[in-house]
């Protein structure tokens, strides 16, 4: 799940990241374009409830493509994301546009 919350001058959004607690992982990183894909850039945090989250700021007016690796090895896309592109290992990146 996605959620956006912009700036009042509208040039910031804080983006919260976020995956269901059903996902089986013992630690969850959101890599992406905004953070030249380094899984140590991002690491998510396990909720009370299960849920996995992170939030960060990004600069209104782009798209930014992302995933979520689990345990350092499964990549994972978000269901509620803007929209998805392909990438250079043949699957479909995440898209998040601000």
């Amino acid at each position: 799940m996605l959620r956006k919350n912009y700036t009042k001058t509208g040039n910031i959004c804080r983006v919260t990241f976020e995956l269901p607690s059903e996902v089986n992982a013992k630690k969850a990183s959101l890599c992406g374009e905004f953070n030249g894909w380094d899984p140590k850039a991002n690491p998510m945090k396990k909720r009370k409830d299960g849920r996995w989250s992170t939030t960060i700021s990004l600069k209104s007016g782009g798209e930014y493509q992302f995933r979520y690796l689990l345990d350092g090895a499964d990549w994972e896309n978000d269901w509620d994301a803007d929209g998805y592109l392909p990438n250079s290992f043949g699957t479909e990146d995440s898209l998040i546009r601000v």
